[in-house]
């Protein structure tokens, strides 16, 4: 599960890539998840008396050769796994994929309508302004035309670039019309008064993944095949081949200096290194060469008392290479970063050099997706929640949020007693931790209020205008909160998307529609099913609030410390259990020396532990009110093991191996097949539910079984 935090590490996941997977920022958002409306949940009970008998578990899937106490992920998904390869066009493929599938089908077929509708639709319309992005992007005849031309102003406007002045006030204007460069800008919570948005700046500008692919020896080929892709991409634009050669080395020594002075991914997780507020007046003693005042007035800001200069470190850098860098560098590499963000939008041979890199030899995607599905993953991204509206009047029912909002109640008062119930907090650290717990807001399905979209002009014919019109749109709408109070019920995914998220500087957690639908959740399945699926995303997204980094979040969402050092220094002790569990897990069969990164996949292991333990007593409160129900067999399975079942089996999949290797460096979630067994093996309830013994692999030692929430 996501937790939308920091950025911009939040804007390195791919969010079609479900809770498990993230992705390099550079690579294009894909299609949003889309589920059929025959799906989507009714409101109905969902204990196992709703539909009596009636398997919603297929155990013919189960592989009773392998033992569940060795290995519950083989026991529970291996059978599945071996029918059902990859697609190619994709880098993994699983539970999570198969639901995003089908929800794309369904947004397909809601933006083709619109397409087809939108010359008569009303005139200004979400429906009309979705069918007019649609259909130019879906108009290959006139993007091959246009070739690279929408793009030559901006190449010419930096070929015409001087000095480091130049530099610093063509970016200032980029951002005006909401292209980016070297940094990320945009409105979010103050860490200090959540209640307020306030303007932050963030490092970014890199093409590689993370720091390390810049300087270790080991990833010297995707470097080597990074700056081959870059000089193509210089060559399409005219560029001669052996001056892009040179341009290319330029880049890459370019944003190797750059890359020195940014995060690591484990860095980038903590808050202390994503708030650093300053004046506007102190940030430009930081930066003499590039001037905040002039960039906050283009933008039309107003700053009251400051900003957040996130990443000192970055930004003296930054502002070093103004002064320093040779002008040719600087062009080169603006020049190439307009290329390639543009490149989705270009003609065909943009589109194949970008997908040659990022897809097949970082990703090792074998085939580029469709068409439509690249075209609606635009959609989505510059429209997301317009067409969120669309879909959730087809796919999701009122009844079935009401449904959904009683789950989210039951797991999280669960949480609540897990809390009260603490053998090693403080009485005095519980009240403040209910305090928090106090103050979450849920959020299910779909916004209450829904985004206004006039002032965006999308026309028919002009793919690459209209992706900018909605760039700079949607820009301006994010800088506009600048100086506003923050509004906890805005919602920072879209309902179409298969994924769940918790915001710590709102305390939201936040359920969009296309999650709730098996297997996650099924209004005619018995509540070990639920429980073991729904159940636990709720729980998971609850437990981020008092993970290792929500936990530096009050209620209000302020960046302050409630606990006491004696207990601080107890989770402390305890997460660093789990730390250890997890860096000693060695994924890829292939390569036995590439472990995954405890730190970097802490919170969300904490999430899995904690939100498995509150959703199974939430099972357990649902049993004792029909114990009739909680004594029966489904398939021969009881309602615990069905729990643990349908856990695992959210969890099924397969990666190929070159994704796989990017995961272990990049995201915060650890690979799919370890959060399968990972809570299970530190809970004694699995180990009864599936009678396994000392010494088995599903049961940790009690030394090194962890216990949180």
């Amino acid at each position: 599960m996501t937790k939308q935090y920091l950025k911009p590490l939040a804007l390195a996941l791919a969010v079609s890539a479900a809770l498990s997977l993230s992705a390099c920022g550079k690579q294009e958002p894909a299609g949003k998840a889309p589920a059929s409306a025959s799906t989507a949940p009714a409101a109905a009970s969902t204990t196992a008396a709703a539909n009596p008998g009636k398997s919603i578990f297929d155990v013919s899937e189960l592989d009773p050769a392998i033992n569940a106490c060795q290995d519950f992920n083989g026991f529970v998904n291996a059978k599945w796994v071996a029918a059902n390869p990859i697609p190619a066009d994709r880098t993994r493929w699983g539970a999570f994929d198969q639901l995003a599938e089908s929800s794309l089908n369904t947004q397909h077929t809601i933006v083709e309508k619109a397409a087809k509708d939108a010359a008569t639709a009303q005139a200004g319309s979400i429906e009309q302004k979705i069918g007019y992005l649609f259909q130019s992007g879906m108009d290959e005849a006139a993007i091959e035309k246009a070739g690279f031309d929408p793009i030559k102003p901006k190449l010419d406007a930096i070929a015409a670039l001087k000095n480091g002045a130049d530099v610093a006030g063509y970016i200032t204007k980029s951002y005006v019309e909401g292209d980016g460069h070297v940094f990320h800008f945009e409105s979010d919570p103050d860490f200090q008064h959540a209640d307020i948005q306030i303007a932050y700046a963030f490092e970014d500008g890199l093409g590689l993944p993370t720091k390390d692919y810049y300087s270790d020896a080991k990833y010297k080929d995707i470097r080597d095949a990074y700056v081959a892709y870059i000089a193509k991409a210089l060559e399409l634009t005219g560029v001669a081949e052996a001056d892009a050669k040179k341009q290319a080395d330029d880049v890459l020594a370019f944003e190797t200096v750059l890359a020195a002075a940014s995060l690591s991914p484990v860095e980038a997780r903590k808050p202390e290194n994503q708030y650093h507020f300053v004046s506007v007046k102190d940030a430009d003693k930081a930066t003499p060469h590039f001037s905040w005042d002039k960039f906050f007035a283009a933008q039309g800001v107003t700053i009251d008392k400051g900003f957040s200069l996130s990443q000192p470190k970055f930004f003296a850098e930054f502002d070093q290479q103004l002064a320093k860098a040779p002008i040719a560098q600087w062009q080169a590499y603006l020049r190439f970063h307009t290329i390639d963000d543009a490149s989705p939008y270009l003609s065909k041979n943009f589109q194949d050099n970008k997908f040659a890199f990022y897809g097949k030899t970082l990703s090792g995607q074998p085939e580029q997706k469709a068409r439509w599905k690249r075209v609606l993953g635009t959609v989505n991204s510059s429209m997301g929640q317009a067409l969120g509206q669309l879909y959730v009047a087809e796919v999701f029912k009122p009844e079935a949020k009401a449904r959904a909002q009683e789950l989210v109640d039951n797991v999280r008062n669960a949480l609540k007693a897990r809390i009260e119930n603490l053998d090693w907090m403080s009485a005095e650290t519980k009240a403040k931790a209910i305090a928090k717990w106090d103050t979450f807001l849920p959020k299910i399905g779909y916004p209450d209020k829904w985004r206004d979209w006039s002032g965006l002009n999308i026309t028919s014919d002009n793919y690459y205008a209209n992706v900018q019109a909605a760039v700079k749109f949607n820009y301006d709408y994010n800088i506009a909160k600048i100086g506003k109070p923050t509004d906890r019920k805005e919602w920072g995914m879209t309902p179409q998307t298969v994924n769940a998220y918790y915001n710590p500087t709102d305390n939201t957690i936040n359920f969009p529609a296309a999650i709730l639908q098996p297997p996650f959740f099924n209004a005619n399945a018995d509540d070990g099913i639920n429980y073991g699926g729904i159940g636990a995303v709720i729980g998971h997204e609850a437990s981020h609030g008092f993970d290792d980094e929500g936990s530096q979040f009050d209620g209000a969402g302020n960046n302050v410390n409630w606990w006491t050092k004696d207990d601080r220094a107890k989770f402390d002790a305890r997460t660093d259990k789990l730390v250890a569990q997890f860096n000693d897990y060695t994924p890829i069969k292939d390569k036995p020396d590439l472990h995954v990164n405890g730190k970097l996949t802490l919170g969300e292991n904490i999430g899995d532990l904690g939100g498995l333990n509150a959703a199974y007593d939430a099972l357990q409160a649902a049993l004792k009110k029909n114990p009739d129900e909680a004594g029966k067999k489904i398939d021969g399975y009881t309602q615990d093991q069905r729990f643990f079942l349908n856990w695992a089996r959210v969890w099924r999949g397969s990666i190929r191996e070159k994704q796989a290797v990017l995961q272990l460096n990049v995201d915060p979630h650890a690979p799919a097949s370890l959060r399968a067994i990972g809570a299970p093996s530190n809970m004694p309830a699995f180990a009864s539910a599936f009678q396994c013994k000392p010494g088995d692999a599903m049961v940790r030692p009690d030394d090194k079984q962890v216990k949180i929430w």
